[in-house]
């Protein structure tokens, strides 16, 4: 015996089911969709807040129900992805894992160092106590409380450089520039320009990937009052700089702040780069090849408007292009 069993929503969606029944001893499905062209429906619509539990065919049996799901609801992404983010979501995806996740790698074993540094007493005592005493926000989080590894693409060709982990950002959840309203404008620029595979970044095992970017910070370990002394950034400058020997295919710096920018500097010295005289300044927009500044994505920059969405575009859009020039070009 067969049945069909159709289901039609509007005029532009249908879904039917054949349901074939073998008497009397043996029951069988089987489903296939005879036609279906999606549309768009507003999250807030009646229709759809009740579909995904009001559709479904029951067969009755002697000893028990079956229900088949006619219809399985996906409910569309709070914000569409970019024109070039689209372009490059397929790639990402066919990157393998282990490129992202840095084992067996050379920058795997750099970042375990990293994570086990104690070389500032005051940098280790700080982040150790904002590790005890929580923010009241995630008192039932378990804070990373050490230092904190960059992250990214290890073919990637544009390095970005900030400042420190935040206190109650990359302090708690162990990944730089993630858990903290710096880290929403940041990735999200990413995310437009194609560089991230979704716009935010929460925790380590959120999926986050980038690709063609590399992001890390001049000071490992979340600093009182985000001010790292001098020393303090001296004795962390070195981990960026073997960063850097092992991303190879790096061709531009976006350093988000002066101090990022002043970090960038020194490595570029200690790599016996040769630089402009007078010394660069920074500046948002500023160029001193491979260097491009940007101002840096605290909220006392983005709630002000001093840093806008237009403004960290523009720098990565330049930086894109700073990017595709040939290695001959470019002082690294």
């Amino acid at each position: 015996m067969l049945l069909i069993v159709s289901v039609k929503l509007s005029t532009v969606f249908s879904w039917s089911l054949m349901i074939c029944v073998h008497v009397p001893t043996r029951l069988s499905f089987a489903t296939t969709a005879l036609s279906s062209t999606l549309v768009q429906i507003p999250v807030s619509s009646p229709l759809l807040e009740s579909l995904a539990s009001a559709f479904s065919v029951t067969a009755m049996l002697a000893l028990a129900p079956v229900k088949l799901p006619v219809l399985a609801v996906f409910f569309p992404s709070e914000q569409p992805p970019s024109r070039t983010a689209r372009q490059r979501l397929p790639a990402m995806s066919a990157r393998r894992d282990t490129t992202q996740s840095l084992r067996e790698t050379p920058l795997a074993a750099l970042a375990a160092e990293v994570e086990a540094c104690r070389r500032c007493p005051r940098l280790v005592a700080w982040r150790e106590q904002v590790a005890r005493e929580k923010r009241a926000a995630h008192a039932s989080e378990h804070y990373w409380g050490r230092p904190v590894a960059g992250f990214g693409d290890p073919a990637a060709r544009i390095a970005i450089l900030g400042l420190a982990p935040a206190a109650h950002g990359a302090n708690r959840t162990g990944r730089v520039f993630t858990g903290d309203r710096s880290g929403d404008f940041l990735f999200a620029a990413l995310w437009r320009a194609g560089l991230a595979n979704q716009p935010s970044s929460r925790a380590r095992d959120d999926g986050l990937r980038l690709e063609g970017a590399w992001v890390t910070a001049a000071v490992r370990c979340a600093p009182p009052a985000n001010r790292p002394t001098p020393q303090e950034r001296d004795r962390c400058l070195p981990y960026a700089q073997r960063e850097l020997d092992l991303l190879a295919d790096v061709r531009v710096i976006v350093c988000l702040g002066a101090f990022a920018w002043d970090a960038a500097l020194r490595l570029l010295a200690a790599r016996g780069a040769p630089l402009a005289r007078p010394r660069p300044r920074f500046g948002h927009g500023a160029e001193a090849a491979p260097l491009l500044g940007c101002f840096h994505p605290s909220q006392q920059n983005t709630f002000t408007g001093k840093l806008t969405a237009e403004m960290i575009d523009a720098v990565f859009a330049r930086a894109a292009s700073l990017a595709s020039a040939p290695a001959s070009q470019v002082a690294l």
